[in-house]
């Protein structure tokens, strides 16, 4: 599903216009990613987190060059679901 199709179906579901429903789903996901990048995580009740991973430094292989390379640490971010919806959409399967 596309941002387009979530706009369309929350507009068609609610009557509320596209143009608003675009602007809070915009919005919405301008906020997520603000927070994300200040280092917070998103907790949604009911529906999951979105969480930052910290990735330690580790060393791999350029197996073409026969060398070793230092990846450094990062973060990453990362959507963990809610126990509530991973059981719906296990059970749906």
């Amino acid at each position: 599903m596309t941002k387009a199709e979530i706009v369309s179906h929350i507009a068609n579901g609610t009557g509320i216009e596209k143009t608003t429903i675009s602007t809070v789903v915009e919005s919405f996901m301008e906020s997520v990613k603000e927070n994300m990048i200040n280092g917070e995580n998103i907790y949604l009740r009911g529906f999951g987190s979105f969480v930052i991973k910290q990735r330690a430094e580790k060393v791999a292989r350029n197996i073409t060059k026969n060398t070793t390379v230092i990846v450094p640490a990062r973060s990453i971010p990362s959507f963990k679901p809610a126990k509530e919806f991973m059981a719906k959409v296990k059970g749906k399967k």
